[in-house]
């Protein structure tokens, strides 16, 4: 971290910086002892992190990687005996459900994240598209879309074990991002199905500004991304997650990013509401600075409104604060 102030107060910042650095080294330390203890009997394993290029699961996979890697370097040349043996036998695949939930931007986003981290990244197409539960939207999407995703990580797992000629010895650990916030947030329903698959979060006792802090001491890219979830978030409750409608909320968003110059530090959706109406929501700060009634005068002079009645949106079109979760509310207008 660079600090750049005038001499007369350079030598505190300098200290309070170096005591930053000390304390987020402690912190990335804390949690690379944590994962070891989780991958104790996994070294042989096939370890597979649900990964989403999002800051969470990015430093979950960055974890894992690093984890594994350090158990495993020993010179060839040196111990000849261990090349086949059963520490040597294991493997790690960050692996990316592709679906038309995820946001364009963010499937780029993984792949430049995953080759900053070294890590192998597969993309897999999911199904949860194609579950009525999933498309109804009525408060168990969340759950379904975990159940195709992990069910989609296990079936690679097993192709990668068929694949390994030591399959029968080979056991298989998933990991995610879930962080001590999640865990909180009572409309996670994704939990449970984390649960069901007995899947370990190396970032489970950490909140979301330490994941944060370790991810930009370990140099990941986006660790000061904005959060950027499925793009079926978007959708209120009882709004169906089509394909159609997952497009439209991803158009949308591009188009609105395009137009203010977003930057991907600041939050923002938008969200498709019942009877089809738009809601844009923007980072608390920007809106302050604005105000809602110039942010609006700017989107509706850059023709956006006609832009998303193209899209399907015939509802209107609305600005206000961005909500974590808002998509909770399904009666929600303003």
């Amino acid at each position: 971290m660079t600090v750049t102030k005038s001499s007369q107060k350079s030598a505190p910042l300098a200290g309070a910086t170096i005591a930053i650095q000390n304390d987020d080294t402690k912190l990335v330390d804390s949690l690379l002892l944590h994962t070891a203890k989780l991958m104790e009997n996994a070294y042989s394993s096939i370890n597979i992190i649900a990964f989403s290029g999002g800051v969470d699961s990015s430093l979950a996979a960055a974890l894992v990687y690093q984890t594994f890697q350090n158990h495993h370097e020993y010179p060839s040349s040196s111990f000849p005996d261990l090349k086949d043996s059963p520490r040597h036998r294991g493997s790690v695949l960050a692996v990316l459900g592709v679906s038309p939930s995820l946001p364009d931007r963010q499937l780029q986003l993984a792949r430049n994240v995953a080759s900053t981290i070294g890590i192998k990244l597969q993309e897999v197409k999911t199904t949860e598209g194609s579950d009525e539960t999933y498309i109804a939207n009525k408060g168990q999407a969340c759950f379904v879309c975990k159940n195709h995703l992990y069910s989609a990580l296990e079936a690679v797992s097993q192709t990668a074990a068929s694949a390994a000629a030591t399959s029968a010895s080979q056991n298989v650990i998933l990991y995610n991002g879930t962080n001590a916030n999640d865990t909180q947030d009572p409309t996670r329903l994704g939990l449970i199905a984390a649960s069901n698959f007995k899947v370990k979060s190396p970032l489970i006792h950490i909140t979301k500004d330490e994941v944060r802090r370790a991810a930009r001491h370990l140099g990941l890219p986006n660790w000061d991304y904005a959060a950027s979830p499925c793009l079926r978030s978007r959708l209120a409750l009882g709004v169906e997650a089509t394909a159609q409608h997952l497009q439209a909320v991803n158009r949308a968003e591009e188009r609105v990013k395009s137009m203010l110059q977003w930057k991907e530090q600041m939050d923002m959706r938008v969200r498709m509401l019942s009877g089809k109406r738009a809601m844009i929501e923007l980072d608390h700060s920007f809106l302050s600075e604005k105000g809602v009634t110039e942010v609006q005068s700017i989107l509706q002079e850059s023709g956006l409104e006609d832009f998303l009645f193209e899209l399907g949106f015939t509802g209107g079109m609305g600005v206000r604060s961005f909500r974590s979760g808002a998509e909770s509310l399904p009666n929600a207008s303003s």
